[in-house]
C-alpha cells in the first residue's frame, strides 16, 4: 500500500502520530535500530496501515444498506458470492482473509448488490473473530432489509494458525449463520449448490 492510497481523515493525524510512537517503541523493544534508513518511516506507515485496516469502526453498514433500498416484489434468492475480505484477528492482530458468500430472500425490498460487499468490508475492517463477523453480516442485512431470510457462509485462512501456533498451512475455517427461510434444510442446500459448495 502506498502512502497515497489511504488518506488520514481530519482529526486522525494526532491519532496516527500516537500509534506511530507506540510502534516505534515496540520496534526498539524488539531490538531494532529505528533510526536506520529502512525503518525511519516504518512507524507512521504501520500506523496508517492500522487505521486503514480498522476503518470499519468509522462506518455504518446499516446506513449503506438503507441508502440503496428499493421496493421490489422479487421473492427468490439473491446471492452475492466470492466476496473477498481481509480482517485482523483480535487475539493476535494477525490477518485472516478469504471469501464471504451472502444470500437473502427479499420480502419487499432489495438493495444494491455492491452494498452487500460493502457490508462485508465494513465489518471485516475491524478487529474480529470469524464467528462474530459471520453473525454481524447476517444481522445487519436482516435488520435493515427485513427479508424472508439471510444466510452467510465465510471461508477463511488465519495467519495466526499458519505463521504461529499449530502452523497448519492448508487449514481453512468455515462458518455459517442464517435466519428465517434458511432454517429449511432444503433452502440452505439450494444456496450451497448455487455457491458451488456442498
Amino acid at each position: 500500500m502506498s502512502d497515497n492510497e489511504f488518506q488520514i481523515l481530519p482529526g486522525q493525524q494526532s491519532v496516527a502520530e500516537e500509534i506511530a510512537g507506540h510502534y516505534k517503541r515496540i520496534m526498539e523493544l524488539l531490538g531494532e535500530d529505528v533510526e536506520r534508513e529502512g525503518l525511519v518511516k516504518t512507524p507512521m506507515r504501520v500506523a496508517k496501515a492500522m487505521l486503514f485496516n480498522t476503518q470499519g469502526y468509522n462506518q455504518d453498514p446499516g446506513e449503506v444498506l438503507r441508502g440503496a433500498k428499493f421496493h421490489e416484489p422479487y421473492r427468490q434468492m439473491v446471492i452475492v458470492k466470492d466476496i473477498e475480505f481481509y480482517s485482523l484477528c483480535e487475539h493476535h492482530m494477525l490477518p485472516f482473509f478469504g471469501k464471504a458468500h451472502v444470500g437473502y430472500i427479499p420480502r419487499n425490498y432489495i438493495t444494491g448488490l455492491s452494498k452487500i460487499a460493502r457490508v462485508v468490508d465494513i465489518f471485516s475492517r475491524r478487529l474480529q473473530v470469524q464467528e462474530r463477523l459471520t453473525m454481524q453480516i447476517k444481522e445487519c442485512i436482516q435488520e435493515n432489509l427485513n427479508p424472508l431470510g439471510v444466510i452467510v457462509v465465510i471461508e477463511a485462512q488465519h495467519m495466526c494458525m499458519q505463521m504461529r501456533g499449530v502452523q497448519k498451512q492448508e487449514s481453512v475455517t468455515v462458518t455459517s449463520d442464517f435466519t428465517g427461510a434458511f432454517n429449511s434444510a432444503k433452502t440452505r442446500e439450494e444456496f450451497m449448490n448455487l455457491i458451488g459448495r456442498r
